[in-house]
């Protein structure tokens, strides 16, 4: 199916099963522990043998000698590999990992050996008696330090429209700020994991990975094995966030390992291994310029940033969506990179928006205060239906921002907001609100899935596509028994496995919209076969409660089907839509903080969120979606800071009890509002990602809250006490 014009009335509009808040078909097998994950794959890896990685303890460098004698000696232990002994792979590739090819060292913890034993401890133990000498080399580990040296990278060319320069040096009032975001860790609950198994020349490996796809062309290429030769399963992943949109050590290393001993191998990395092994959000330092007429219409908008990364790495271009999100005649954008020779750093939540729009969203109050204007205000002024960019001649598919601020402005009470910071006492807290836009663009990926319809009326759904905690079983089950006429009980979905067909995968929040447009295409070919079998000729069917009606005539899907099945694959791609429309989902984040006028700690009293993203497909796991992105926007405004020690080149906090997050006791009231909306330039299903809308902004609604909660305004993340109560008023 080629989606190239808007979508028409279509199944799904019916919306007798999705839009409903269905229960997680996979909740039951979660919380029983019956969900199978990576490293759990008992029974299909018989006597499986542990794998434990030993990384790097420099940050730049090479081996000079390594001694693995006791470690070969030590009770239990199978094969010890090293860079003197591991089979050649290959580099060449987006997706490659090659492991233990050289003695350089490119990054703390870059696996140096593993060691494979009967048992995990067995090969724990004697990863300790590994000896590793080696030679430091000079290394780029501090962002500040390097900046100057940064480069344009060559897929964020600047974006230049207009005279921006002449329009900052005419403007009225103008604004001229630099903030910064600092490195930020992933820290899912699940740690990466493989097991490898080799059944003559074919591979499979139970892994946790986001895209199958992805994963079968990254350790096909590494190895240097056809595609077909490479099985990936990931049915179950304990989060991700980007993490696991990329290969690491695990897969790698446990598939040569299998290979050489002939049997299973199992390689998970420990939870401190997490930190520095595998990758992060890269830190940002970003300048922001605005000019701007007194009534508040922006004339010139400026964002520049500077980020950093290893050779080969990716920018965070956290000026993304400075591009789309204000009018402006005049605008520019700049991303400079600069090598460093830190852990790899990758896409996390909402790469680029998420911190982008931590400075964004704070420049935009500063400039309201600048100009004695309502926050809220300034950004409806300078709303647009098109792209700034390109003009009307590319318009918005959708825009909801300006009501998700009116509405969140009303349900969170911002008429009873004091503009004056510093104003409102609850005891020992000073009280304040804040606002900020989220913006998310609308991703779409080619996707595909095989339906089939048994002779008990049973729909099976199978695709790559994977669930990392987002519900993706659930709505797919929902747009099968809406295409079908069926209930979500006689629906199964089959996630994560290559052996399905390719589908979008999870990441960039293009998973619910592509992945389901793609079962959305399969079904409607099945719904095509099923009528033609029944000698239907009809095109207007309708699919409901298990029967084919059309014309007076009523006949059950079993009835049709027989004691035989009815198997139909298909996928869907996407045309020139994208290019056509502007895409996004919209948001408005509200804030309630409390900062305490002793110790200068700051507390969320409340959050709301109000999205519009299309067709919300299931609202309790959207809304869960947002929570989660909520969250991790406290975690972004207050805490979160993965810790570089520039001396040596490694993340310091490398563990849960060092690395900050939200607990329980920092989540406050949340609340989450869905604006109706169908988006039928998106796909078929007319909806959008939430996924990572979520986290866009709320961290800079925080800010401004405490801006306004106490006169301290704070441009360097996190929020922390010690540099709120630095700057809080004696009299506070």
């Amino acid at each position: 199916m080629d989606f190239n014009t808007p979508a028409a009335q279509n199944p799904i509009d019916r919306e007798i099963v999705v839009t409903k808040p269905h229960d997680r078909i996979d909740g039951p097998v979660k919380v029983t522990g019956r969900a199978t994950y990576a490293y759990e794959y008992h029974a299909e890896a018989p006597n499986a043998a542990y794998g434990f990685i030993l990384g790097a303890s420099i940050g730049k460098g090479s081996i000079a000698a390594i001694d693995t004698a006791a470690a070969e000696k030590s009770p239990g232990v199978l094969l010890v590999l090293t860079h003197k002994n591991a089979p050649k792979q290959s580099k060449d590739g987006r997706h490659n990992a090659p492991q233990l090819q050289g003695p350089d060292v490119r990054n703390f913890d870059q696996a140096v050996a593993l060691v494979v034993a009967e048992t995990f401890e067995q090969a724990r133990s004697a990863a300790r008696l590994i000896r590793v000498d080696y030679t430091i080399s000079p290394g780029r580990f501090d962002l500040a330090a390097e900046k100057s040296k940064g480069t344009m990278p060559d897929d964020v060319p600047d974006t230049n429209i207009g005279d921006f320069n002449g329009a900052m040096a005419s403007a009225p009032v103008t604004l001229d700020v630099s903030y910064t975001t600092p490195d930020q860790a992933h820290s899912m609950m699940e740690p990466q994991a493989s097991v490898a198994m080799w059944e003559g020349d074919k591979l499979t490996l139970y892994t946790s990975h986001q895209i199958v796809h992805w994963a079968v062309d990254g350790v096909a290429s590494t190895l240097g094995i056809a595609k077909d030769k490479v099985r990936i399963v990931s049915a179950y992943v304990g989060g991700g966030f980007g993490s696991k949109l990329k290969i690491y050590s695990d897969p790698i290393l446990a598939a040569v390992a299998a290979k050489q001993l002939n049997r299973p191998v199992k390689v998970a990395l420990t939870r401190p291994q997490i930190y520095n092994h595998t990758s992060h959000r890269p830190a940002t330092i970003q300048r922001l310029r605005f000019g701007a007429e007194r009534d508040g219409t922006l004339t010139a908008i400026g964002h520049e940033v500077w980020c950093g990364n290893q050779a080969g790495g990716e920018p965070e271009n956290a000026a993304d969506q400075t591009r789309l999100l204000y009018a402006g005649a005049n605008r520019m954008t700049r991303v400079r990179m600069t090598l460093l020779d830190l852990p790899l750093g990758a896409a996390m939540r909402a790469p680029g928006e998420a911190v982008g729009l931590l400075a964004l969203e704070c420049a935009m109050d500063e400039l309201a205060e600048k100009l004695a204007i309502d926050p809220i205000e300034l950004r409806i002024k300078n709303d647009t239906q098109f792209d700034p960019e390109k003009g009307p001649s590319r318009p918005f598919s959708t825009r909801g921002l300006v009501q998700c601020l009116r509405t969140g402005a009303e349900k969170f009470g911002w008429d009873k907001r004091n503009a004056k910071p510093g104003m409102v006492r609850d005891g020992q807290w000073l009280v304040g609100i804040g606002v900020a836009s989220a913006i998310r663009s609308n991703l779409v990926q080619p996707s595909g899935a095989r339906v089939t319809l048994d002779g008990k009326g049973v729909l099976t759904i199978e695709t790559q596509m994977t669930d990392i905690g987002t519900g993706s079983y659930t709505i797919l089950a929902q747009i099968g028994a809406e295409m079908l006429g069926l209930t979500m009980a006689q629906v199964r979905v089959k996630l994560g496995d290559s052996d399905f067909p390719h589908s979008a995968g999870s990441g960039g929040s293009w998973g619910a919209n592509s992945a389901s447009a793609g079962v959305y295409a399969a079904c409607e070919k099945l719904r095509g076969a099923i009528a033609a079998k029944a000698g239907f000729n009809s095109t207007d069917l309708i699919f409901a409660e298990g029967k084919i009606v059309t014309a007076g005539r009523s006949v059950d899907l079993t009835e049709i089907v027989g004691s035989a099945s009815i198997t139909v694959e298909d996928s869907i791609t996407f045309g020139d839509l994208t290019k056509k429309f502007a895409q996004a989902a919209f948001g408005a984040h509200f804030a309630e903080v409390g900062v305490d006028t002793a110790t200068g700690e700051v507390r969320v009293r409340r959050l709301l969120s109000v999205c519009a993203a299309g067709r919300i497909i299931n609202p309790k796991t959207a809304r869960s979606q947002c929570l989660g992105g909520m969250t991790m926007g406290i975690g972004a405004a207050l805490m979160e800071e993965h810790v570089v020690d520039t001396r040596h080149g490694y993340f310091v906090n490398y563990d849960l009890a060092e690395y900050q997050v939200p607990v329980h006791a920092d989540v406050p009231d949340l609340d989450v509002i869905f604006l109706e909306e169908r988006d039928d330039k998106s796909s078929p299903i007319k909806a959008k990602g939430v996924g990572e809308l979520g986290i866009c902004g709320v961290g800079a609604a925080i800010a401004n809250a405490v801006y306004n909660a106490s006169g301290v305004r704070i441009r360097d993340y996190p929020l922390t006490l010690d540099k709120v109560l630095k700057k809080l008023p004696v009299a506070a």
